[in-house]
């Protein structure tokens, strides 16, 4: 396989179960320009991939795809190890489970001398100062960011203060040994970020509803707002 074969199997791989990726982060993914990209998106699209979208817009793979078994390189292989164990430790039970669990099915379908490139690996991520409780809070947090329901916890901001809060949850951050939640404060009336270290009594409530102006959507728009309309529309902040 050439090396442009290779990359235009990378650009399928990519676009495949994702929203949609523009032209420039493929190229910057695959450090190519992105008139590379544009030239290899319309060949892939001349030879029956079925991908949609357009320049200036963005890219995906239509979900009917059908591509070859996936093969790994051992950097992946060993990307794939790393990343598993990290999150054995430092998310919550659910996580660690289905990390395990997915890395065992990738080395069950791997080659002998591919298994050993995960058993050589000597990265590690020790669990033993991680508090159970903790892992039960993101459990608990994963869980209602995935169905939707209210959170009730007790909260002391980064200036001491003690509050009670109802928030609608929204996505996990893990930011190397913190996670954080992105969430629509109902007392604050707006997105803001959660240190999960400091929030006690997590319990799941009441679905909340999918309201506009509530979405994960909006809450990643806020987030990635240029720096030009901060002002009009700030960014989500740590609560205080």
């Amino acid at each position: 396989m050439t090396r442009r074969a290779d990359r235009l199997f990378q650009i399928a791989e990519l676009l495949r179960g994702r929203r949609l990726t523009t032209a420039q982060q493929l190229a910057e993914w695959l450090h190519i320009s992105q008139r590379t990209v544009y030239r290899d998106v319309r060949d892939l699209q001349l030879s029956g991939v079925p991908i949609e979208g357009e320049a200036g817009i963005g890219y995906r793979l239509s979900r009917s795809a059908s591509l070859p078994p996936l093969t790994f390189t051992a950097e992946e292989l060993a990307a794939l190890a790393a990343g598993a164990r990290m999150i054995e430790t430092w998310g919550g039970a659910a996580l660690a489970g289905g990390a395990r669990s997915a890395l065992a099915k990738v080395a069950s379908a791997m080659p002998a001398e591919k298994r050993a490139t995960l058993d050589r690996l000597a990265v590690f991520a020790p669990s033993f100062h991680i508090d159970r409780a903790f892992s039960e809070k993101v459990d608990t947090l994963h869980r209602a960011v995935d169905t939707r329901h209210v959170v009730h916890f007790a909260y002391r901001d980064r200036l001491g203060a003690d509050t009670e809060r109802r928030i609608w949850p929204l996505s996990l951050v893990y930011w190397g040994g913190r996670w954080t939640v992105g969430a629509w404060c109902e007392l604050r009336g707006d997105f803001r970020n959660f240190d999960i270290a400091n929030m006690t009594g997590v319990a799941e409530l009441e679905p909340f509803p999918d309201m506009e102006g509530r979405r994960l959507a909006d809450y990643l728009r806020r987030v990635e707002a240029p720096s030009d309309r901060k002002a009009a529309a700030p960014r989500p902040s740590a609560d205080r």
